[in-house]
């Protein structure tokens, strides 16, 4: 299936072992010589309702992705 960006930011991330909402994609990583894409971006979670700053970025390599869906990217890493 072939997504285009602008759809895959729609789309919130869960990591279904945790559980856990990730957030929303922001941006993604390409290797400029193949043309594929490398990871996933997702912004961190704010801390203390925004006045911390946020959380690092974090970021979702390509392999870890298990489902695509019309809402949700699965995705299970070894790593939280």
């Amino acid at each position: 299936m072939i997504y285009k960006f602008s759809d895959l930011k729609s789309k919130e991330v869960i990591h279904i072992a945790e559980g856990e909402r990730i957030g929303f994609i922001s941006d993604m990583e390409i290797d400029s010589e193949s043309g594929r894409i490398i990871s996933l971006c997702v912004p961190g979670a704010y801390r203390a309702m925004g006045l911390l700053g946020r959380e690092p970025e974090r970021t979702i390599k390509w392999e870890d992705i298990k489902k695509i869906g019309d809402d949700l990217v699965i995705i299970e890493t070894k790593e939280n």
